[in-house]
């Protein structure tokens, strides 16, 4: 198959992971510099610019089934929205290589640890705490963000293995992190825009198949078991993180 049928085939099955498990971004950078040709700081711009259509798209998916719970969203909307804002300004700082490795660490602990446990915690953590359990999802929502801004990796890449590791719902998760990606999309794609790095050409072709990922991933999320999807949300977290150590180290 040509560079261009392997690009459109990645975005397709990107866009379904996202839909389903709410993490699956990352994939699409390598694909952007190995079909496209992009250079990497031109791949990571372009697929985060077209994070924002596909959040967009998975929250009315999600919003219609109403599997997005707004009482645990908001505050880790809120936490993501200005922690992305300084995970980028880190960023600018510092080198992210050695902090990126260790979020991946993280991804990889939440994942490892959700299958040691297979069957997690009865309830979410503080439940019937109201105010401290919007404490812990305000700090769930800081880590996010702030890894988005600092390594360019979409929030919902540490959302949903965090989310799940406390107790809440697989589905609860990555319906949170449809919203998420709106917020870490647009906010680093407004940074991306001012050194021209977003290859809008590209975005366009593969947004499309993106969301037609979504719109199939997300009707497989709200049709497998609960436990099953959250199996796999874990296994996933695994070998995304080990994706992303592979990514620091070049």
């Amino acid at each position: 198959m040509t560079d261009l049928m392997w690009l459109l085939l990645t975005a397709f099955g990107v866009g379904a992971l996202i839909g389903a498990v709410g993490i699956g971004g990352i994939l699409l950078i390598p694909a952007l510099t190995a079909f496209a040709g992009l250079p990497i700081h031109a791949a990571m711009a372009t697929a985060l610019f077209t994070f924002a259509f596909t959040g967009i798209a998975g929250t009315v998916m999600f919003q219609r089934r109403g599997s997005i719970d707004w009482a645990v969203t908001r505050p880790v909307l809120t936490g993501a929205i200005f922690f992305a804002f300084v995970g980028a300004w880190v960023n600018s700082l510092t080198g992210p290589g050695a902090l990126a490795i260790m979020l991946a660490a993280i991804i990889i602990f939440a994942g490892v640890y959700t299958l040691a446990t297979w069957h997690g915690m009865p309830e979410p953590a503080f439940h019937g705490r109201r105010h401290a359990q919007q404490m812990l999802l305000l700090a769930l929502g800081a880590i996010a963000g702030f890894g988005s801004g600092l390594t360019g990796v979409g929030g919902p890449a540490l959302s949903v293995p965090l989310m799940v590791l406390f107790g809440f719902s697989a589905l609860t998760s990555i319906g949170t992190s449809q919203v998420i990606q709106i917020v870490a999309a647009v906010s680093g794609t407004l940074g991306n825009l001012k050194y021209g790095t977003v290859d809008f050409g590209i975005a366009a072709t593969v947004t499309l198949l993106e969301i037609a990922g979504v719109l199939l991933g997300a009707r497989i999320a709200h049709a497998v078991n609960a436990e099953l999807l959250r199996k796999f949300v874990a296994v996933l977290c695994v070998v995304v993180g080990f994706a992303l150590i592979a990514r620091e180290l070049g």
